[in-house]
């Protein structure tokens, strides 16, 4: 393959390595808020998968099992919103053709 040189291969990858790191920064500087019970339960993440805060309205608090299936719900929702950060980061930087499992780590 003419203009092809294998032995820049090492840079490219490491120079995408470096833009991935980039984005991940980026993402885990990003605050994403997941809502449940219409907003009775309230937790704010990040685009690095990380738990921020969480929120309890005092409404939420006569019924245990409700409550903690609001705090299990609340959190999903924002842990597939930071996923969505993520994702969308990424898909900006490889043009919509996505990595490869496990690359991102």
């Amino acid at each position: 393959m003419p203009g092809f040189d294998p032995n820049d291969l090492g840079g490219l990858m490491a120079g995408f390595q470096q833009q991935v790191e980039r984005l991940q920064q980026e993402a885990a500087a990003t605050q994403v808020q997941g809502q449940a019970g219409g907003g009775l339960v309230t937790v704010v993440a990040n685009g690095g998968q990380e738990i921020l805060s969480v929120k309890i309205q005092d409404a939420a608090l006569d019924d245990r099992e409700l409550l903690e299936d609001l705090v299990v719900a609340a959190t999903n929702d924002a842990l597939r919103l930071g996923k969505e950060v993520m994702a969308s980061k990424v898909g900006a930087l490889t043009g919509g053709m996505g990595l490869p499992p496990g690359l991102l780590g």
